[in-house]
């Protein structure tokens, strides 16, 4: 404990709120706020929840605090569930500032913009009022950014953007109080990524609060991974079957693009027609040709030696809802390149009514698919299901590649909270589903000796920060 000029004892100590992500993937949102009511109350991520049941109720409920009081809000990254429900805590009354890298608020405009084109396609009157252009052009309005590394004093806090590696312009937070720190990991990245950096290294952190998708489990080995992807490729292709691969527009479809390129210049594939089928797709790579300088070196190297790493032969983007419709007449053997990743919406919906029914066609999952999900249901081994109130068999060919997840995997979350178990007071578990997170607490409980914890949500605990 610090005292104060009239000796006055100041007790430091910030209370988290854990307002969504616990206990499920998706739904960031943590309030931060000093127990003595002198600091900032701050937010980080406020994303949709996703791929469960209560999911609408969920997202659309009340905010367990008043919108109106809070601050900050300080953006990990773009991904719908860190995101989602900004226009809601814009409606709510928040008129703080929101902080993000540059990448982030770019993509967040495109990510937002496609969220309220789906959502208000809807008979929610509520939604329609929430996702509204006006409610999406203010928060960008209140919005700053900044560059990793660059400090940001608001009153006794210090924050700054760390790497994560997780997709274009991702952070981890970093709060420095009373010479204590505090890291909120977002998601961390896959490292080492085709594209992207690896995920900075932290050290000497006092408390953390991470993420744990993949807390469970461990992905392919990245060799591996782009073997097998040859190998589909190949197996289609001498099936003369149409390759579909649900994907999420935002990371997974540029490292497609990226690895796919890498095997037609390198003549490892057969030539055939490609098909990125994904309009927020396309937009957003527009938006990662601008930001070259995040990638990792071995990207831009290639940049600089004039190579389009998002383009190759045979690669067609079907931007227009009529292109897309064409795909079904063109000859086999193709590939399909679609969102969404989890197949619970999107333009894959109508590939794989077309595609499925065929035993020479086959289906690629390249990531997490929540349960729920139309995308779940068939990687659980379902036989036939709904599309549009249609039923529709599950004949064709269904691979899986797990190591196309833009999140680390057990091992390598483990290695990232080693680098400093040695200062560690305590890491809070979150951002997976339940078995996730329970196995991680209980792993960096036995192998690094740390306190670990899995909130429930509505909890709240109280960091020390003397």
């Amino acid at each position: 404990m610090q005292t104060s000029p009239t000796n006055e004892v100041v007790d430091k100590k910030l209370k988290i709120t854990f307002a969504g992500g616990t206990g499920k993937v998706t739904g960031a949102n943590f309030l931060v706020e000093s127990l003595d009511g002198t600091e900032i109350r701050f937010l980080v991520d406020c994303g949709l929840e996703q791929g469960t049941k209560t999911a609408d109720e969920d997202n659309w409920a009340p905010f367990p605090y008043d919108a109106s009081t809070i601050d900050v809000l300080f953006i990990t990254h773009a991904h719908i569930d860190h995101i989602g429900r900004i226009p809601k805590l814009i409606y709510d009354g928040f008129k703080g500032v929101i902080y993000s890298t540059v990448p982030t608020k770019d993509i967040t405009e495109l990510m937002l913009e496609d969220t309220a084109h789906i959502l208000g396609k809807g008979e929610n009157e509520l939604l329609k009022k929430i996702y509204t252009e006006d409610n999406i052009n203010q928060a960008l309005s209140q919005w700053k950014v900044v560059d990793y590394h660059q400090d940001i004093a608001l009153g006794s806090y210090i924050f700054r953007y760390r790497d994560a590696g997780h997709v274009l312009g991702s952070g981890m937070l970093e709060l420095i109080y009373n010479n204590k720190k505090i890291i909120f990991t977002g998601d961390l990245g896959n490292s080492p990524s085709p594209l992207l950096r690896d995920t900075e290294k932290i050290e000497k952190v006092d408390f953390m609060l991470m993420e744990s998708v993949y807390g469970d489990r461990n992905h392919m080995a990245r060799d591996q991974r782009r073997a097998r992807l040859e190998a589909i490729i190949e197996d289609n292709y001498r099936r003369k079957g149409a390759l579909v691969v649900p994907t999420f527009s935002l990371e997974r479809s540029q490292e497609l693009l990226f690895e796919i390129n890498e095997l037609v210049e390198n003549k490892r594939i057969p030539q055939m027609p490609i098909f990125f089928d994904s309009p927020l797709g396309i937009r957003l790579t527009k938006i990662y040709r601008q930001f070259g300088q995040y990638f990792n070196e071995f990207a831009r190297t290639q940049l600089k030696d004039g190579d389009d790493i998002f383009n190759f032969p045979g690669l067609k983007s079907t931007l227009l809802t009529d292109e897309s419709k064409e795909i079904v007449k063109e000859e086999n053997p193709k590939i399909v390149i679609a969102g969404s990743g989890m197949s619970n919406g999107g333009r894959i919906l109508h590939h794989e009514a077309n595609f499925l029914p065929d035993a020479n066609n086959t289906l690629l999952l390249t990531g997490y698919q929540g349960f729920g999900t139309l995308g779940r249901m068939i990687q659980d081994g379902a036989k036939t299901i709904r599309i549009n109130g249609q039923e529709v068999p599950v004949k064709a060919h269904v691979e899986f590649i797990d190591g196309y997840s833009g999140h680390k995997d057990s091992d390598h979350l483990i290695e990232f909270v080693e680098q400093t178990a040695d200062s560690l007071k305590a890491v809070y578990v979150t951002m997976g589903e339940p078995k996730s997170s329970l196995f991680l607490t209980q792993r960096l409980r036995d192998y690094l000796g740390v306190m670990a914890y899995a909130p429930e949500q509505g909890d709240v605990v109280e960091l020390d920060c003397n």
